[in-house]
């Protein structure tokens, strides 16, 4: 090869890479953005979730509009959402309020100060209600007498419960309600199991409030559940 056409090649070559570099550069700082404003817009959300009385209506809307996510998207996140359900509840809340965030019928929000998790807790389940934030899958109405099963994305940006494996036993999460009653609870278990196993979500909790948070290992081939009782109860 003359040196010329050498040098055309390596011109080239250097456009590309500097092409390359520029494109993921604009991507990360695309994704940076859009994981803080849908950090920023949910966390607005649930400060204001006990005072905002401007998304009420007096009956309560169906649980369920669309099918459980039962695979991975692109090998992006991991989850543990593949049992089905309606979505129904078997607690009975004492109001008739629904709030609505992103579109999605909210049951009320979540909070986990040791790894900053902060969301609504979406009545509706599916794919992409789950991209907006975590879902109720089915049990009791939130701080209702019963267990209530919350699923939630691993995902890689860490956003949602993927930083569920730094949580450990007496851990601290709070759960406000519809009526705007925040009550703590803490986790009293955490284990990994294979996906046809629901003994922890059938369980009977004799008439205590439980929460059950549930997601996928990194690797997606086991659910990691946490186990949490409230503090009321104990």
């Amino acid at each position: 090869m003359s040196e010329s056409k050498y040098g055309k090649f390596l011109t080239v070559l250097l456009i590309i890479i500097i092409i390359a570099v520029l494109g993921l550069i604009g991507y990360f700082c695309f994704e940076t953005y859009t994981n803080y404003s849908n950090e920023k817009s949910a966390s607005e959300f649930v400060n204001s979730f006990a005072n905002d009385e401007n998304e009420t209506t007096p009956e309560e809307t169906p649980a369920i509009t669309e099918d459980p996510i039962e695979e991975q998207q692109q090998g992006e996140e991991n989850t543990g959402l593949d049992i089905q359900s309606s979505g129904s509840s078997s607690g009975s809340s004492s109001t008739k309020k629904t709030k609505t965030y992103q579109g999605y019928t909210v049951v009320g929000t979540i909070q986990i100060p040791k790894t900053n998790v902060s969301y609504p807790i979406l009545n509706e389940n599916g794919v992409k209600p789950l991209q907006v934030a975590v879902s109720r899958l089915c049990g009791a109405d939130a701080n209702q007498p019963g267990n209530m099963v919350i699923l939630g994305h691993n995902y890689r940006n860490g956003l949602f419960f993927a930083n569920n494996k730094k949580l450990s036993i007496g851990d601290k999460i709070y759960i406000t309600d519809l009526n705007g009653q925040k009550l703590t609870y803490t986790i009293y278990d955490k284990f990994e199991t294979e996906q046809s196993n629901t003994d922890w979500i059938q369980r009977d909790t004799n008439g205590a409030r439980e929460i059950s948070l549930q997601t996928c290992t990194d690797d997606g081939k086991l659910r990691l559940i946490i186990l949490a009782k409230c503090d009321l109860d104990s």
